[in-house]
């Protein structure tokens, strides 16, 4: 077990998260239901998966909860991609959330090789 708040991954992960409520703050009020509370529970998975995994014994259930959190980045992209066809949201505040989630997949990333590395 370790404590998340010293892992930077942590950190931009809940940078991403914040920048996603601002970002989806400004999306039509027909998509809440939508766009806004799918991309909001994923931009949210993420650092919780992170979080859950440091709560874990063993490595092997890190692992698990560091893919969870990666599947749930993965999913993001999606909806970033859906949301700048439709032209959802402030151009600025897209690039701010876009630009932390690059940040945390590729720590994400990081993180399963080092840890995937100690239990092979």
């Amino acid at each position: 077990m370790q404590d998340p708040h010293n892992l930077d991954v942590y950190e931009h992960a809940l940078d991403m998260a914040v920048a996603v409520y601002r970002l989806t703050a400004k999306y039509p009020r027909e998509e809440a239901y939508g766009i806004t509370s799918q991309m909001r529970r994923a931009a949210v998975s993420v650092g919780c998966n992170i979080a859950e995994g440091c709560g874990r014994t063993g490595d092997r259930q890190y692992l698990q909860f560091l893919d969870i959190s990666m599947g749930s980045a993965t999913e993001l992209t999606f909806l970033f991609d859906l949301s700048g066809r439709l032209e959802l949201g402030e151009a600025a505040l897209m690039e701010t959330a876009k630009a932390e989630h690059l940040t945390v997949r590729r720590m994400t990333a990081a993180l399963i090789r080092a840890v995937r590395a100690r239990v092979e």
